[in-house]
C-alpha cells in the first residue's frame, strides 16, 4: 500500500503595522475570517532578534552595548554577513508561525503593535512577506489612548515611543515595502463600502467572498495581548469611533499639544499616511473647547516630562528586588 503524503504549502507571513489604537486587532480579525488565514493574538517574538542589531533602546544586565560589538564581529564573519543573520531569523519565525498555524493555513498574520519601530527591519527580513500599513487619524489615536488607557486623563507621555519613534519607523517600512506592501486607513476599514477591504484581500491573493468580515468578533484570539475594548464595543463594523476624538481633545492644552504634534509629523508625512495637515488642523480647531481638564492636564504634562527623564519604574524594580533580598545591578 502506497502512502500518499500531502505536501504542505509554503506559509506566507503577513504583518500588520500600525500605531496602537489604530484598529489593527479589528483588521486582524477580519482577515482571519478567511479559512486560509491563521493568526495569534500578538506574538512579539521578533523584537529581541531585531533589537539585537540596535545600539540603542535596550538596557540589560548582560551589557547590551558590549553585546552589539560581539554581534557585529560575529556576523561580519558569516558567509552572507548580517543578511545571513536575518535569513536565520526568518527561518526560525516561519517555523514557529507554521507550528502555530497548522498544516492547512496559507497565511499567518503577525500583528504586534510595537513592530512599528522595526517595520523596515521586518520588511528586509521576510522576503516572501506581505505587509499591511494601517493608518488612523493621529488625533483619534491620541484620544483613544487617553480614553482606553488613561480613563480620560492625559497620558500621551506614556506613548512617546509609539507616537514619535513608531510613526517614523512605520513610514520607513512603508517606503521599503514597495509593491509588497499596501496602505489602508481605518476609516476605509470600517466603511460601509467594501471596496477597500476587497482590494486588501486581493493584495493577499484571497477571495473576500470566502471571508465573513462582519463575523470578525467570532474569531478566537488566544493570548493575553490584543485589544478587547473595541471588539466588545462594536459587534459589527462601525464608523462611530471615527470622530469620537473631538470630545476627548477639547481641552486647550490638549489642542495645543496636538497642534504641535501634527506640525511635527508635517504635511509630507501626513500625505503618505493618507491625511491632510490643513484638514486635521481645521478639525482640531473646530472641536468644542472644554476647560474642565486643564488643571489636571497641566500637572500631568509636567509629570510626564519627569517620568520620561527619570524612568522611575527602573528604581521601583530595584527596590522590589531589595525587598526580596536579591542583588541589584547596573543596566548597560
Amino acid at each position: 500500500m502506497i502512502e500518499v503524503i500531502e505536501a504542505v504549502q509554503p506559509l506566507v507571513p503577513v504583518f500588520i503595522f500600525s500605531l496602537p489604537r489604530s484598529g489593527s486587532t479589528l483588521l486582524q480579525r477580519i482577515l482571519a475570517t478567511h479559512s486560509s488565514v491563521a493568526t495569534a493574538s500578538e506574538p512579539w517574538i521578533l523584537l529581541p532578534f531585531l533589537y539585537a542589531r540596535r545600539k540603542n533602546g535596550v538596557y540589560a544586565e548582560y551589557g547590551h552595548r558590549t553585546a552589539i560589538k560581539a554581534f557585529e564581529d560575529f556576523t561580519a564573519g558569516l558567509s552572507g554577513g548580517e543578511d545571513e543573520y536575518l535569513r536565520a531569523v526568518e527561518d526560525l519565525a516561519l517555523r514557529l508561525y507554521r507550528d502555530r498555524a497548522g498544516p492547512k493555513a496559507r497565511y499567518f498574520i503577525d500583528k504586534t503593535p510595537r513592530y512599528h519601530v522595526v517595520s523596515a527591519d521586518v520588511v528586509r527580513t521576510f522576503q516572501t512577506g506581505r505587509f499591511i500599513f494601517l493608518w488612523r487619524n493621529p488625533l483619534a489615536v491620541i484620544a483613544s489612548m487617553i480614553e482606553v488607557w488613561g480613563n480620560g486623563r492625559w497620558n500621551a507621555y506614556e506613548f512617546d515611543f509609539d507616537l514619535f519613534d513608531g510613526l517614523e519607523g512605520l513610514l520607513e517600512g512603508q517606503r521599503l515595502a514597495g509593491d509588497r506592501g499596501i496602505s489602508l486607513r481605518y476609516r476605509d476599514l470600517v466603511s460601509q463600502s467594501p471596496d477597500k477591504r476587497t482590494r486588501l484581500f486581493e493584495h493577499l491573493g484571497l477571495d473576500i467572498g470566502e471571508a465573513q468580515p462582519d463575523a470578525q468578533q467570532d474569531v478566537p484570539l488566544q493570548g493575553r495581548m490584543g485589544d478587547q475594548v473595541g471588539v466588545r464595543a462594536y459587534r459589527e463594523l462601525s464608523t462611530e469611533p471615527v470622530m469620537k476624538w473631538r470630545k476627548t481633545l477639547g481641552s486647550p492644552l490638549r489642542k495645543f499639544w496636538c497642534r504641535r504634534y501634527l506640525h511635527w509629523i508635517g504635511r509630507e508625512r501626513l500625505q503618505a499616511m493618507g491625511f491632510d495637515l490643513d484638514v486635521l488642523l481645521r478639525d482640531l480647531r473646530r472641536a468644542p473647547t472644554d476647560w474642565r481638564t486643564v488643571p489636571s492636564d497641566a500637572w500631568r504634562m509636567l509629570y510626564g516630562y519627569a517620568v520620561r527623564l527619570l524612568e522611575p519604574w527602573i528604581m521601583l524594580d530595584k527596590f522590589s528586588k531589595l525587598r526580596h533580598g536579591a542583588r541589584i545591578r547596573a543596566h548597560a
